[in-house]
């Protein structure tokens, strides 16, 4: 499948010169959708896979389905003051700041072997900071997978700097 073709592209958003991929569509197909949960779980097939992370939101939408097809748990991977218990958090940057990504101090254990999931790779930013809060609380990431790769930003060469396995179903050129 070329799923270019179900991957709704929005000039402009959110703002000028940015083009916006939207996953939207994928997930409303549901060919579509069965096919890229399928492909991120494949490589993982047979692999020690004790939690899945999403990162906040639409890896919470693909990584609960991962989750669910290697049968293991999921850890969602949220923005600074989204969960209601103790928390662990990662601060990383921004074009303009700092941002925060946080788990439950309980949402992995020692030693767990974890993927990580989300619907693009761009700067790497995000993912960056949820491999680090991950591994600072004991676990072992042992790759991250994304439908979308923007190659031209670097971020999937960024993790795999870190020496960590990344997986992606599509590329696009330009940002």
């Amino acid at each position: 499948m070329d799923f270019k073709t179900v991957i709704r592209t929005i000039p402009d958003y959110p703002k000028k010169g940015i083009m916006f991929r939207d996953i939207t569509t994928l997930l409303g197909n549901a060919r579509a959708f069965r096919r890229a949960v399928d492909e991120l779980v494949q490589p993982y097939a047979g692999v020690r896979i004790d939690r899945v992370a999403g990162i906040e939101a639409r890896g919470f939408i693909l990584g609960g389905a991962v989750a669910h097809q290697l049968s293991t748990g999921f850890v969602p991977v949220r923005k600074k003051g989204k969960l209601p218990h103790t928390v662990i958090g990662e601060d990383y940057d921004l074009e303009y700041g700092k941002d925060r990504v946080e788990i439950h101090a309980d949402a992995v254990k020692p030693g767990d072997h974890v993927l990580v999931v989300d619907d693009l790779i761009a700067t790497g930013g995000t993912c960056l900071a949820a491999i680090k809060l991950l591994e600072r609380a004991g676990a072992k990431v042992i790759g991250c997978s994304f439908v979308i790769d923007l190659p031209e930003i670097g971020g999937a060469d960024k993790i795999r700097a870190l020496g960590k396995n990344v997986q992606t179903l599509v590329a696009f050129e330009g940002h």
